[in-house]
């Protein structure tokens, strides 16, 4: 893996430091390159000007709808139900989004369901942030069961950081309110590398797995963390000894601070050809990247 020499910036900004301990655990120790290290400390390049990498570089707020309601792609629509989260990636295409004024707490979320209600074109809803699994199980089933009561909502997508950096917020309760819900539940987790995806992980994803959910993941092609044959094949093939598959490997957003996590697009498209030549095709992430404004993710292999 490249070393980069990267210097530790002295001040974290208005996007702190934050990781669980138990990711921590899994860093090695002494190791300035460590890819887990890398993901989640503050570095001095982020306070750098880079052209092209700006505030919301997915078009968030322009596909804005009501508070926390973002409709960018036919058939689906996405919450932002918090800001919170148990990790801060420095890389986080969201590091920048207006969460004070942009989301809506669930007892203010009734007029965007209602909306969501409205459009029968709509068969699936997604919660994201932040993190919503940072939200309690009973607030949880609270919204679940609102969604449930919207006849043509078909799944229930959640997008989350959590079962990897914290996984033991997946709890037997947790996964009983997607195992008895009439919405197919389909959880999207975030792991770049497999270093990440310890004994820990393997349970909560193991318990959700049971509990009916379809299991994703979404990783980010990361100088310095996984642009590299061996750490891209290692994490598909530990994805799916845990049952979870590869689903998508995202070109990095162009988030103001994350200049220095690029990876040319070439190199990634050698990368995928190399992973095409050592793995079968249902072990290789569609390689993507998301272009704001456009009515789909656009996949670059």
């Amino acid at each position: 893996m490249l070393s980069l020499p990267l210097e530790i910036a002295a001040d974290a900004g208005d996007f702190a430091m934050l990781v669980p301990r138990s990711y921590v655990r899994r860093m090695q120790p002494g190791n300035p390159a460590d890819p887990l290290l890398r993901q989640v400390l503050p570095v001095a390049a982020e306070h750098q000007p880079a052209d092209g990498f700006v505030a919301d570089p997915v078009g968030d707020l322009a596909a804005t709808r009501g508070p926390g309601l973002l409709h960018k792609y036919h058939g689906r629509v996405l919450l932002v139900l918090t800001g919170a989260c148990a990790v801060n990636c420095r890389y986080c295409f969201r590091r920048h989004y207006p969460y004070a004024t942009a989301t809506a707490t669930l007892r203010q979320l009734q007029p965007v369901l209602d909306q969501v209600a409205a459009d029968e074109s709509v068969d699936e809803v997604l919660l994201s942030g932040g993190d919503p699994l940072m939200l309690g199980d009973d607030l949880l089933a609270d919204l679940v069961g609102r969604l449930e009561d919207i006849p043509h909502l078909r799944r229930l997508r959640i997008h989350t950081r959590l079962p990897i950096v914290l996984p033991e917020r997946v709890t037997s309760e947790l996964a009983e309110l997607l195992g008895r819900s009439r919405l197919q539940p389909v959880v999207v987790v975030h792991a770049n590398h497999a270093n990440e995806l310890d004994h820990q992980v393997a349970e909560a994803l193991r318990q959700l797995s049971t509990a009916g959910a379809m299991l994703l993941n979404q990783a980010v092609l990361l100088r310095g963390v996984n642009d590299n044959l061996p750490a891209l094949r290692a994490l598909s093939e530990r994805l799916l000894d845990l049952k979870v598959m590869p689903y998508y490997l995202h070109q990095l957003d162009r988030v103001a601070g994350a200049a220095h996590f690029e990876v040319p697009v070439e190199r990634g498209l050698e990368l995928i050809r190399q992973l095409r030549a050592e793995l079968p095709g249902y072990a290789v992430p569609r390689y993507v990247q998301e272009i704001a404004g456009e009515p789909n993710k656009r996949v670059l292999a």
